[in-house]
């Protein structure tokens, strides 16, 4: 199972000087991705258990645009286990004036993740039984 979406990173995302964005906000969008995936999957928004790798590639500035990628690539009793992949697919080009933007012929990765989701057995709403 797979969710993705797209996101604009503005100015209310930086946190460093030179426009930069906290990664914080990239693993937010992780969050929330998950979240869509466990409603899909089990009918609850479960929880987040841990990260047990977390990949910072490449800076991200206001005005990128990012394009989240989550998978469920295993299922437990009540864990899932969840690939993320944030991809810069639009830049800005400020050299070319205030507004000027560029898609990017190949997206670049930035981020990439795996991280445990729980929902317990009495919350999981949609059954998987063969």
């Amino acid at each position: 199972m797979e969710t993705r979406f797209k996101v604009r990173m503005s100015q209310s995302d930086v946190h460093y000087a030179g426009g930069l964005v906290d990664g914080a906000r990239i693993l937010q969008l992780f969050g929330d991705a998950a979240t869509e995936l466990l409603i899909a999957y089990d009918g609850d928004e479960g929880l987040f258990r841990a990260y047990s790798s977390v990949d910072f590639l490449f800076p991200v500035y206001a005005g990128d645009f990012l394009e989240i990628v989550a998978r469920i690539t295993s299922v437990g009793n009540t864990s899932r286990e969840m690939s993320f992949e944030a991809w810069k697919v639009i830049s800005p080009l400020p050299e070319k004036g205030e507004t000027a933007a560029q898609v990017l012929e190949n997206p670049q990765l930035v981020c990439k993740a795996v991280g445990t989701c729980v929902t317990p057995k009495e919350k999981q709403r949609i059954s998987h039984d063969e």
